[in-house]
C-alpha cells in the first residue's frame, strides 16, 4: 500500500525564509506513488469532458488524467506563453498580480471540465482558472489537487465549487 504522504517531501526556506515548502518531487520519482496519486485523483470525480491544468505541476498531473479519462488536456499557462487568441484572467498575488490565460477554443459551451493542479494554497491560482473556463462558457465540475494546505483559506474561496485533495497537510508542519 503506497502512502502518498511518505512521498512528499518539507524544504524549509524555499523559496523565502519561513516557507515550508511541500515538494512533490520525491512522489513523481516513485512510478507507483505517482500512479496511485493520478488514480485517486481520478476516482474523486465522474469522467469530465476536459481537464484544466494550472501551469507548470498541474500539468504533471492533469495530463495523465486527460489520458486516464480519454479526454481533452488544456494548459492554463501564464501570460504570453500561449500563441494564438487567448482569453485572460488577472488575479492577486501576495505580493502584487499574475495572469493567467487558455486558448479562445480550448473548451466549448457548456463542456464539463475539472481543474487540476499540485497544490491549493490561497486558491487564486485555482479561482482565476474557473474563471477563465466560465469565460469560455464551459463548467468547471471540481478542482482536484494533491496536497492542500489546511488553514489558508484556498477551499473557501473556490466555494461552492467541490474541491477535493488527496492529501491535507498543516501550514506548519
Amino acid at each position: 500500500m503506497i502512502r502518498l504522504e511518505d512521498h512528499v517531501r518539507e524544504i524549509p526556506d524555499f523559496p523565502k525564509k519561513g516557507i515550508k515548502f511541500k515538494d512533490i518531487m520525491p512522489m513523481l520519482l516513485s512510478p507507483e506513488a505517482f500512479r496511485t496519486a493520478v488514480e485517486a485523483l481520478g476516482a474523486k470525480v465522474p469522467r469530465p469532458e476536459a481537464v484544466v491544468g494550472i501551469e507548470s505541476r498541474g500539468f504533471l498531473f492533469g495530463a495523465p488524467l486527460a489520458l486516464h479519462w480519454g479526454v481533452p488536456f488544456v494548459p492554463a499557462r501564464k501570460f504570453g506563453k500561449l500563441p494564438g487568441k487567448t482569453v485572460r484572467q488577472v488575479y492577486s498575488l501576495e505580493y502584487g498580480e499574475d495572469t493567467l490565460e487558455l486558448h479562445a477554443d480550448a473548451l466549448k459551451k457548456g463542456q464539463r471540465a475539472v481543474i487540476v493542479d499540485d497544490l491549493l494554497a490561497t486558491g487564486g491560482t485555482a479561482l482565476a482558472t474557473a474563471q477563465l473556463v466560465r469565460q469560455l462558457e464551459a463548467e468547471v465540475m471540481a478542482a482536484l489537487f494533491v496536497i492542500e494546505l489546511v488553514g489558508l483559506g484556498g477551499r473557501e474561496k473556490l466555494a461552492p465549487l467541490p474541491v477535493h485533495a488527496l492529501l491535507s497537510l498543516p501550514v506548519k508542519g
